[in-house]
């Protein structure tokens, strides 16, 4: 597969109407993820000219707003990627490996939402708001590399690890991330949503997507016939935490799927090397996307992180341990992923022309 990511990018040679602007497309349109990258899209005022909107045939012909306009969602053909600069891959994995490639011939910059690129070696797993927190600045290439973007979960835990870690040295960091149902996106809301509702109706319980009960209850390993296990995914947050970091030790996690539609919540348990300030700690954490909730305000949840663009944070003190503390926090996995997404995208066309569409 890598051979094939140095395919030559064709320059467009349409002039732009109105500045520099591109053309998008966004492959999985109708999924969580990819409404909520069309409404980051907006909210980021993204200088986009047109963007085109692709699924599969589940999703044709819903009408779908962008900015001001009302567009339908078209099928995913060779000849929608003519002249689009930017392609976000929102869909599930095997429809992303069966097109990106396509995309990338026809000269667009590729954002892979769906993780189906994440093994190959040529590819970065990538999250701005780390690089930024690294001071790692943007690299200008002239025909930028497709990117991954990074598990939310990995991107939020990265942030606070990193930002502990200027108040002191860390021994030991011990997360606990608990996971929602749209992580599976809309087939795993919907089976929660089923489950819950045939429980409490004493009928059977449909078990397609997890393989076990999920409402209700907390799991820390799927059904047999669950795709993929509980255990790939815990691998993919560590492993992308550790390709966003550069750390290969120092965090140890457990995840766990928890009986909540949207949003994950992380119980951290972190070991200093000396005696610990909460306040330091707290001054330290907080600032770009981290909000630090004060003792009188609400705790960190999942219903209160829903639709923030910040991972809201509480920081509590070890009662047993002077040199640890607890860090609670909630965040919205589809905004972290949509806006990480937007980001790489922004970061790709400073490389792309400037008053053409490429």
């Amino acid at each position: 597969m890598s051979s094939n990511l140095k395919l030559p990018s064709l320059p467009h040679s349409d002039p732009v109407r109105g500045g520099n602007l591109y053309r998008l497309a966004i492959v999985g349109a109708g999924t969580l993820k990819g409404k909520e990258i069309a409404e980051v899209l907006a909210d980021r005022n993204f200088p986009s000219l047109d963007i085109k909107l692709l699924d599969d045939d589940e999703s044709l012909g819903k009408l779908e707003a962008m900015k001001d306009e009302v567009t339908f969602i078209q099928s995913v053909r060779p000849e929608h990627f003519d002249k689009i600069d930017f392609t976000f891959f929102a869909s599930d994995r095997e429809s992303t490996r069966k097109t990106w490639k396509t995309a990338r011939k026809a000269g667009s910059s590729i954002v892979d939402l769906s993780y189906a690129l994440e093994d190959d070696p040529e590819v970065a797993v990538r999250s701005p708001w780390v690089e930024r927190q690294l001071g790692i600045g943007p690299t200008l290439e002239l025909q930028p590399q497709p990117a991954v973007v990074a598990h939310p979960a990995s991107v939020a835990l990265a942030l606070l690890f990193l930002r502990m870690e200027k108040a002191g040295p860390l021994r030991k960091v011990s997360a606990t991330v608990l996971q929602p149902a749209s992580e599976h996106g809309q087939k795993g809301m919907d089976e929660l949503h089923e489950q819950t509702v045939n429980l409490l109706s004493f009928q059977p319980l449909p078990k397609n997507v997890f393989d076990t009960q999920v409402a209700f209850n907390v799991v820390n390993q799927y059904g047999k016939h669950s795709d993929p296990p509980m255990a790939s995914l815990e691998r993919r947050i560590l492993n992308h935490f550790q390709r966003i970091t550069g750390k290969h030790g120092g965090l140890s996690l457990l995840l766990l799927q928890a009986p909540i539609f949207h949003g994950h919540v992380f119980a951290l348990h972190v070991e200093m090397g000396g005696s610990v300030d909460l306040a330091q700690i707290s001054q330290a954490i907080a600032g770009d996307h981290i909000k630090v909730t004060q003792p009188e305000d609400e705790a960190p949840n999942n219903v209160s992180a829903a639709g923030q663009g910040d991972i809201l944070v509480s920081v509590l003190p070890d009662p047993r341990d002077a040199s640890s503390l607890w860090v609670w926090a909630a965040s919205d996995n589809l905004r972290i992923s949509a806006s990480n997404a937007v980001e790489c995208a922004e970061a790709m066309a400073a490389s792309r022309p400037r008053g053409k569409i490429q």
